[in-house]
């Protein structure tokens, strides 16, 4: 028998990218598009942060997750 275990972590995060001097206002301190992190982002977790808030875990079956390839049926 399997089992999935499943944890909630916590961590703190580094996001860093470097932009051009025209994509960002810092007369007004105005980050634009970079005000929150996105794709654009190099994204690092620091080690040694992480907490688990919670743990759970469930029989497993592997039978779920085979992916199952059938032909389309057409209308003839």
């Amino acid at each position: 028998m399997k089992y999935k275990i499943t944890h909630v972590i916590n961590a703190d995060f580094v996001a860093e990218v470097i932009v051009d001097e025209s994509e960002i206002d810092t007369q007004t301190n105005d980050l634009k598009e970079y005000k929150k992190p996105n794709s654009k982002f190099e994204i690092t977790m620091l080690k040694g942060t992480e907490s688990i808030t919670s743990s759970t875990y469930e029989k497993h079956n592997d039978k779920e997750f085979n992916i199952i390839n059938q032909d389309s049926i057409s209308d003839e």
